[in-house]
């Protein structure tokens, strides 16, 4: 059913709830995945597990909550998940590559395709792509934040079918189920709404941080690029081949009718916005149902600071992220054009770089 795959395995299923990786089940998994290999389709791994691997290679110091302290345990542990994933994969005559990225290698547009040209010259060779967030050097500005967004990060890359997932869950429920009886797998998401996102909540575990509130985020904006998603068990009995097969597991996401161009993907999974810019209602009215670039006249409020070619989000005021593009104007200009007429752009900056604040070819609506 899908030809290329990207499965994201978190540190709850790689260690099954334990303070060490589970290697039994990394085998189980890596089987799974080599039978997919040798059926001619496209895997991608993104692995979490790299601090947890170098707490128990340094058998569990007890070290302060930062930011070295982290990077530290990431430095350690990484080279041990790559040794593991090697050792496992070579059972079944399949090479892996490690790619380790931050969202620096998305932000600007040439580092994005050099980094998708390397993805696809590895697929192209038949070696499995072992992905993780580059932990050891990374600072908060340049952070994905989780690996359930840095696999939608590579969904995007990829242009992949499927994104996989795999958490101690079975899926997205109407509740919590560790603390309410009741609660109901919903088998299927066609919106991801606010009503969805209260629903998942923030629930970290102890041994990763991303919860099902991140695996809402990744599957928006894998979706949204134009790949599947679902969300499953990573220790069902096997969960990635019947996943690929097409057999309801988990919760699924389908993707959106229309992928975006390659231009928005990048747009969508590269640059994190610096700023907002609040609209008037009929500027939201254009770029909701006529699909018009956003005019300076329709801006009421320009908040942070950003340059020229930054990313920035489009809203009404109190209401939800509109639309999310490229600027074609600083905050410092768009304070002093802000509400006027294009014709009027260069007379009070004494210079223009065209009539309008974000094209449309430049700009993801998201409702």
């Amino acid at each position: 059913m899908y030809r290329k795959i990207v499965v994201k395995l978190g540190t709850g299923v790689l260690t099954k709830g334990t303070r060490f990786l589970n290697q039994p089940q990394m085998v189980e998994l890596t089987r799974q995945i080599a039978a997919l290999h040798h059926q001619n389709k496209e895997l991608i791994v993104c692995s979490s597990g790299a601090q947890a691997a170098g707490r128990a290679r340094l058998r569990f110091p007890e070290l302060p909550t930062t930011l070295s302290s982290r990077q530290m345990l990431a430095a350690v542990g990484q080279s041990r998940l790559m040794l593991l994933w090697e050792r496992f994969f070579e059972i079944y005559s399949i090479h892996v590559g490690q790619i380790l990225l931050t969202r620096a290698d998305t932000e600007n547009r040439q580092r994005f395709l050099n980094v998708r040209d390397t993805f696809n010259a590895l697929l192209e060779h038949q070696i499995v792509p072992i992905v993780n967030e580059n932990d050891a050097v990374v600072v908060d500005e340049i952070k994905v934040g989780d690996n359930d967004n840095l696999s939608a990060l590579v969904a995007v890359l990829t242009s992949a079918d499927l994104l996989l997932m795999l958490t101690d869950q079975e899926g997205l429920f109407t509740a919590d189920p560790r603390t309410d009886p009741n609660a109901q797998l919903i088998p299927e998401v066609q919106t991801i709404d606010d009503s969805l996102r209260a629903l998942a909540g923030n629930t970290p575990s102890n041994l990763g941080i991303g919860g099902m509130s991140t695996k809402l985020q990744a599957a928006d904006i894998a979706c949204r690029a134009g790949t599947d998603v679902v969300i499953a068990n990573g220790s069902a009995p096997d969960v990635i081949l019947r996943a690929v097969s097409g057999e309801k597991v988990g919760t699924r996401f389908p993707a959106q009718e229309a992928p975006l161009e390659n231009r928005k993907r990048w747009i969508l999974a590269g640059p994190a916005p610096s700023g907002h810019l609040l609209v008037d209602a009929g500027a939201a009215k254009a770029l909701r149902h006529h699909g018009n670039s956003l005019l300076p006249v329709g801006i009421t409020t320009v908040q942070g600071e950003f340059e020229r070619g930054d990313a920035v989000y489009v809203k009404e005021k109190n209401g939800p992220n509109l639309a999310r593009g490229i600027t074609r104007y600083s905050s410092a200009d768009l304070n002093l054009i802000r509400g006027c007429q294009s014709h009027e752009i260069s007379e009070r900056l004494g210079y223009d770089y065209g009539q309008v604040a974000l094209h449309r070819n430049d700009m993801i609506l998201l409702e």
